[in-house]
């Protein structure tokens, strides 16, 4: 059986629609993020969405989901550079720390054309959205930043 690499920090960088976001996790809160996550879901495949998002969003406050995430922001598109420049100054600041880093499919030519240098580093490991397992511990955690996009795109109260 091969041995799963943990990561110091994970980040994943997600689209919907007009806004762009990221989540930032530290190793230490990967494991309590998810346990508390169990009933999250991809959006696109639900039937139910905003019975769904009012649901999440009451799950996000009960457990204080945001207190175990290191750093979230949720922009524009047009904050695309920003947000990317957000993303590119923490790995500086933690070049010596493995990290995980997705991108969502429509960012990722983007992201990898503006900052090829920077990632190339050994301790970085930059995949697509689409690359992932839907069972992996990954996968479930990208489901944070995804469901948060989803409840500032509907504005769900």
């Amino acid at each position: 059986m091969k041995n799963k690499k943990e990561f110091d920090y994970y980040i994943f960088i997600d689209y919907s629609e007009n806004l762009i976001g990221y989540t930032i996790i530290e190793k230490c809160n990967k494991n309590f993020l998810l346990s508390r996550i169990v009933q999250f879901t991809h959006f696109r495949d639900l039937r139910h969405k905003e019975t769904y998002l009012i649901k999440i969003k009451r799950v996000i406050k009960i457990n204080e989901i945001f207190s175990y995430i290191y750093k979230c922001r949720i922009g524009s598109v047009w904050d695309t550079l920003s947000i990317f420049g957000d993303i590119i100054d923490f790995i500086k600041e933690n070049k010596d720390n493995s990290i995980f880093l997705l991108v969502d499919d429509r960012q990722y030519t983007s992201f990898i054309r503006l900052f090829k240098e920077l990632i190339l580093n050994k301790n970085i490991l930059l995949i697509r959205e689409s690359e992932l397992k839907k069972s992996s511990e990954e996968y479930k955690l990208s489901l944070i930043i995804d469901n948060l996009l989803n409840i500032e795109r509907r504005n769900i109260r």
